[in-house]
């Protein structure tokens, strides 16, 4: 059975739906302001791992991903480039469910927009008004921290010594200022943008979208909620305290989260020059597969230190099992099987459905497959590989790549013809700033090893 570390509790803990084989997951997506970076994409990378996980032990899967597209950043990022708060987010969300078909990220089975659910929102605040856990100041709604007996229990944080009725407007903010936090704000400048409500026109705290869209799709209570470890508090924190005081039942199961990313040993930021977005990664000429493949090799729950020669090294290996690939599809065997074999596959099949079970330790099953490859390859070069051991093999790596999704399909290259044509319909796009499908088919291109330079006298390429 499948074991987990829930944040909640502390322990590594056997996973147990409340229906049944049915599992509903949540996922904190990404707020659709800028580029989705690399630690995004390593938190949105092991929840795919898990939900391909749960998927291959035969259970089902509702998995709500939501999109954060009114907050600070939002409004503050649509009101510098002068267009409406949909119209940035639209691009923004584009970009995104482009990135996540270039990581092979599958898709979750809903993805809700904060601004479509304010109805739900609203619902929740009068909930907490009528059960004495709100208050109204201002023209704004807070949350009353110290009505709320559990809160901390997630993060373990304790709020002696904190001002009583300290009040926090911002979506984010530090544990040293944590008090009541904002339920529905009130408008800061003319123009801004917001809905109507008893209280005054104003607009949804950061931390209620995820409660009303999470409880509207799952329900009051629910079994995984995922995000990375830098959310566990205020935001899940702050979920929890609003969500079990409308209810009066418990709101989440497990909390998985994933531990951060550094970059060359570094917290990423861009003051430091180490900021990676998927997109600039791609752009140096990395495979997307090569990227996926180093995001997973670290288990979710270590810090992972990415880096440019551990991301060459991924390339590198991930070219080798690519390689066995080839050679077991194009190898010509005698037909039976190697009874050597046959339990070299079994053994590979056991340790790597083990280590995933052990709290998703892909470490271990990276392993268990590397293993086999090595076995495998003596006996290709000993000439007794059979038939039968061939089947084994390729089934065993599909299998595998079910949860892992790094192996894809290959591809045969692009013809000059077809570059040139993908690069005019780039052209088209710029021009008419359809950035979203510029991108799309600059990524396209650097998949199949084509990179482009933009000069004055057009746009050049050349293969890597």
């Amino acid at each position: 059975m499948l074991k987990l570390r829930n944040t909640l509790s502390g322990l590594v803990e056997e996973l147990q739906p409340l229906e049944g084989r049915r599992v509903r997951m949540y996922a904190c997506g990404l707020t659709v302001y800028d580029y989705g970076h690399i630690g995004n994409f390593r938190t949105f990378v092991s929840v795919d791992l898990l939900r391909r996980y749960l998927k291959f032990q035969g259970f089902e899967i509702t998995h709500v991903m939501n999109f954060t597209d009114v907050d600070d950043n939002t409004i503050d990022r649509a009101a510098r480039e002068r267009v409406s708060l949909r119209e940035l987010t639209d691009r923004y969300i584009d970009v995104f469910l482009e990135d996540m078909r270039t990581l092979n990220l599958e898709t979750p089975e809903l993805m809700p927009r904060a601004t479509d659910h304010i109805p739900e929102m609203l619902s929740l605040i009068e909930r907490l008004l009528k059960r004495g856990y709100a208050y109204v100041s201002e023209g704004s709604v807070y949350f009353r921290v110290g009505a709320f007996p559990g809160y901390g229990k997630l993060s373990k944080i304790n709020l002696e010594g904190n001002i009583a009725g300290a009040r926090v407007d911002a979506d984010k903010y530090d544990k040293d200022n944590a008090r009541d936090f904002v339920l529905w704000k009130a408008p800061k400048r003319e123009g801004e943008p917001g809905w109507e409500t008893p209280w005054g026109r104003g607009r949804p705290g950061w931390h209620l979208e995820c409660s009303a869209m999470s409880m509207r799709y799952l329900g009051e209570t629910f079994d995984i909620h995922c995000g990375g470890v830098d959310l566990i508090f205020p935001h899940h924190e702050n979920e929890i305290a609003q969500s079990e005081c409308a209810t009066g039942k418990p709101f989440v199961r497990f909390w998985y989260h994933t531990e951060f990313l550094q970059v060359e040993g570094e917290k990423m930021s861009k003051s430091l020059g180490n900021y990676l977005t998927l997109r600039d990664l791609v752009a140096k000429g990395f495979k997307p597969m090569a990227i996926r493949y180093a995001l997973i090799s670290v288990p979710y729950r270590r810090q992972l230190n990415f880096t440019f020669d551990g991301l060459r090294a991924a390339g590198k290996t991930l070219e080798g099992l690519l390689d066995f690939r080839r050679r077991l599809q194009e190898a010509t065997c005698e037909s039976g099987a190697s009874p050597a074999l046959t339990e070299a596959v079994a053994r590979a099949r056991a340790e790597f459905i083990e280590g995933m079970d052990d709290d998703l330790n892909t470490a271990r099953a990276l392993g268990a497959i590397h293993s086999l490859v090595r076995d495998a390859n003596i006996a290709v070069a000993e000439g007794s590989l059979r038939a039968g051991d061939r089947e084994a093999l390729l089934e065993f790596l599909a299998e595998a790549d079910q949860v892992l999704g790094v192996l894809g399909h290959e591809e045969g290259e692009l013809l000059d013809s077809e570059i040139q044509d993908l690069i005019r319909e780039r052209n088209q796009a710029r021009g008419d700033r359809n950035f979203g499908r510029s991108d799309e088919i600059r990524i396209l291109l650097a998949e199949r090893g084509i990179l482009l330079e933009d000069t004055k006298a057009g746009t050049r390429w050349r293969r890597k």
